[in-house]
C-alpha cells in the first residue's frame, strides 16, 4: 500500500514526512524535490512567511546513492522562522501565554477544533491545521512525479480566475494543455493565458487597498495515464472520488469538478458525453473530453481534467475585518488582523498537482505492483500496447 503520513506545525521546528510503498530502483534527485517546493512558494499576493521560508528537503531514510531502497522514506523540511518561536512552541518547555490565541477568526479551525480537542488556547489548533501542512504534501508529489514522467505522464496546472477577474474561454480553450502549462510556469499567477498578470495584479492590489482577500479557479491535469486505473466494483474504488477526497483535502478548496463537472447538468445527453472512435495505431480514443478521462470511476486514456475552486483566505485586514467571539471571556471582538496575504490560488494549484499525482501513483502501484520500478515499467509497457490491441 502506497502512503504518506506528515506531521509539524506551522512554526515547530520542522515539518517531516513518511512514504511507505515506494519502490525500488527509483532514480531520486533531490533538485527535483526542491523545484517543486519553489514552486508552491511562488505566486504574486503571498505573505511574508513566503520571504522567510526558502524551503528545501533533507533525505532521511530510503534512498541511497540517489536510488530508492523500496523502504520507507522519509523526508524533512525545516522551519527557518523556528527560531523566533522557540520558546512558544517549545516541545518540552513551560507553558507561556506569549503568542496565545483565545479569539477564532471565521473560516479558519480554530473554534471548531478548540471545542473538538480540548483547548483554550486556539494555537494549538491553527499551528496544524495551517496550509504550511502542504509543504510536505509537495515534497511527496515531486517523488509521484518521478515515477510519472518515467512512464510518459505528465501532470501540470495553470489558473482560471481570482476572485472575480476570469480568463475568458475564448482566450485559453484553443490552447493545449501543454501551452497553457507552459504559460502558467511563466506568469506570477499561473495564468493560462500569457499577458494578463499585469490587469490581474492590478485587481488584487486593489483587493488589498480595500482589506480584502480572494479566492479563485484553478485546473489540473494529467496526460499519457493508461486506460483502466480505478474501477467500477465498489464505491471507494472509484478514481473520480479519490481524486475529488484528495483535492478537497487541501486547505481552503471549497469545490472540485471533474471534466465539465456541473455544467453537464444543463446540457442535453447527446452533447454531454464523449463519442468513442477507433485507429489501428492508437487504439480506442475520444475526439472530446467532456468526462475529464473518467469514466465509471475509471481512467479512459484521454488527460484527466480537475477544476477546483478556493474560497478567499479569511483572514482579513483590518478594515474589512470579521466579528467573532472570545472564547474565554465570552466577549464579542473584531477578528482583525493586519497581514498581506491577498490570494494564494497559485499555491494552492501546486498542491492539488501533487495529490493527483500521489494518487495516480497509488493507482499504478496498485494495478502493476509495488515492489520494484524496474519490473513494474516493464509491466506498464506491456499493459499500453495490450490497450492499443484490444
Amino acid at each position: 500500500m502506497f502512503r504518506f503520513l506528515n506531521a509539524g506545525e506551522s512554526h515547530g521546528k520542522a515539518l517531516t514526512v513518511i512514504v511507505d510503498g515506494y519502490p525500488s530502483n527509483v532514480k531520486v534527485d533531490k533538485n527535483k524535490i526542491d523545484q517543486e517546493l519553489s514552486r508552491r512558494q511562488k505566486g504574486y499576493g503571498r505573505g511574508g512567511r513566503m520571504q522567510i521560508e526558502k524551503d528545501t528537503v533533507e533525505i532521511i531514510s530510503g534512498i541511497r546513492f540517489g536510488i530508492s531502497l523500496g523502504t520507507p522514506i522519509t523526508l524533512l523540511v525545516k522551519n527557518r522562522d523556528w527560531e523566533n518561536w522557540t520558546d512558544i512552541m517549545d516541545p518540552e518547555g513551560k507553558p507561556t501565554q506569549k503568542k496565545q490565541i483565545v479569539e477564532p477568526r471565521p473560516g479558519h479551525a480554530d473554534l471548531v477544533g478548540g471545542i473538538k480537542y480540548g483547548f483554550y488556547d486556539l494555537r494549538n489548533i491553527l499551528e496544524r491545521a495551517s496550509a504550511r501542512e502542504t509543504t510536505t504534501r509537495v515534497a511527496v508529489g515531486a517523488l509521484c512525479k518521478i515515477l510519472l514522467e518515467d512512464v510518459g505522464i505528465n501532470i501540470g496546472s495553470y489558473i482560471l480566475s481570482i476572485g472575480e477577474m476570469r480568463l475568458e474561454e475564448r482566450d485559453y480553450g484553443s490552447l493545449s494543455l501543454e501551452e497553457r502549462f507552459a504559460n502558467a510556469e511563466m506568469s506570477e499567477l499561473r495564468l493560462a493565458v500569457a499577458g494578463k498578470d499585469e490587469e490581474f495584479k492590478d485587481y488584487i492590489d486593489r483587493a488589498k487597498k480595500e482589506g480584502e482577500s480572494l479566492g479563485g479557479i484553478f485546473e489540473i491535469y494529467a496526460t499519457g495515464v493508461p486506460i483502466g486505473l480505478g474501477s467500477y466494483s465498489q464505491w471507494d474504488s472509484r478514481l473520480d472520488g479519490k481524486i475529488a477526497q484528495a483535492v478537497m483535502s487541501i486547505q481552503a478548496i471549497k469545490g472540485v469538478e471533474i471534466g465539465q463537472g456541473f455544467a453537464l447538468a444543463s446540457k442535453v445527453g447527446s452533447m454531454a458525453h464523449d463519442e468513442i472512435f477507433w485507429e489501428e495505431d492508437r487504439g480506442f480514443y475520444r475526439k472530446t473530453n467532456r468526462a475529464g478521462g473518467l469514466e465509471g470511476g475509471m481512467t479512459n486514456g484521454e488527460p484527466i481534467i480537475v477544476r477546483a475552486g478556493m474560497k478567499p483566505i479569511p483572514t482579513l485586514m483590518r478594515q474589512k475585518s470579521l466579528q467573532s467571539v472570545n472564547v474565554v471571556t465570552k466577549e464579542p471582538f473584531v477578528a482583525a488582523k493586519e497581514r498581506s496575504d491577498i490570494t494564494a490560488v497559485p499555491a494552492a494549484a501546486v498542491v492539488a498537482e501533487s495529490m493527483l499525482a500521489f494518487v495516480l501513483v497509488r493507482e499504478i502501484l496498485e494495478k502493476f505492483g509495488s515492489d520494484n520500478w524496474i519490473h513494474i515499467k516493464q509491466r506498464i509497457e506491456e499493459y499500453r500496447e495490450y490497450t492499443r490491441r484490444y
